[in-house]
């Protein structure tokens, strides 16, 4: 289920644990011919440090800019509830916004409605989204699973991965904005070819959480939690 930590020194040099950091990714689904899902993923550069030459959902680490924003929009009330168990409703919502705005960054779509008032951001990713006339639709996602990475890597993160339906764009996935270049060869792919793809053990572990969805994978249910601890990989459902 997991990839295994790397090895390390002998047990009594072993280096204290990074703790990690919060992130979120987003998983955009639409239909295809005969009613199959694609999905949207994308390359990792090779030049990154963390899980180079994947292929991922788009997804990060969550900015300050996440927490202290202010918007229309809100989680459904059961996904505010579900993800709120670990770590309360602020950093509920400041996750659906890091998946929404690295969305933004990394693909260049926009997950968002209108905005009824003008709104503005020092923060880059921010500042472009409102800067488009939008303000992120929190209301369209669907939190489906969590894990966090092994320990003893030099880089950790405690990831929630969020789904939404393409429907949900502000503006049709063709016209694309601009993007960060940071996930290269972008595409719609169906659950199987997405399988044929060079991708992270947890990413394949979430490609099998959504197709158990079967035909809700929008609905509010139970999410995969997996985890190390003792060493030992940890897998259980919240």
């Amino acid at each position: 289920m997991f990839d295994k930590p790397e090895d390390g020194p002998a047990k009594e040099a072993k280096p204290r644990a990074v703790r990690p950091r919060h992130a979120a990714t987003l998983i955009l689904t639409r239909p295809r011919i005969a009613g199959r899902m694609e999905i949207l993923m994308g390359k990792r550069s090779a030049a990154h440090r963390f899980m180079p030459n994947k292929y991922v959902f788009p997804g990060g680490r969550v900015d300050v800019a996440d927490g202290r924003l202010t918007h229309d929009t809100d989680l459904r009330p059961e996904v505010l509830a579900r993800v709120a168990q670990h770590g309360g409703e602020r950093l509920a919502r400041a996750l659906a916004r890091a998946a929404i705005r690295e969305t933004f960054e990394e693909a260049g779509l926009l997950l968002g409605r209108p905005s009824a008032t003008p709104r503005a951001s020092n923060a880059p990713g921010w500042s472009g989204f409102f800067g488009a006339g939008y303000e992120p639709d929190l209301s369209a996602v669907t939190y489906v699973a969590r894990a966090i990475t092994p320990p003893y890597r030099d880089r950790r993160f405690d990831t929630r991965f969020f789904i939404a339906d393409a429907a949900a764009l502000a503006e049709p996935p063709e016209t694309a904005r601009a993007a960060s270049g940071e996930l290269l060869e972008l595409a719609w792919v169906s659950l199987d070819e997405a399988r044929n793809l060079d991708l992270p053990t947890i990413t394949r572990a979430v490609l099998d959480e959504i197709e158990n969805r079967s035909g809700d994978p929008y609905g509010d249910r139970d999410v995969p939690f997996f985890r190390f601890a003792h060493g030992k990989p940890l897998w259980s459902r919240i």
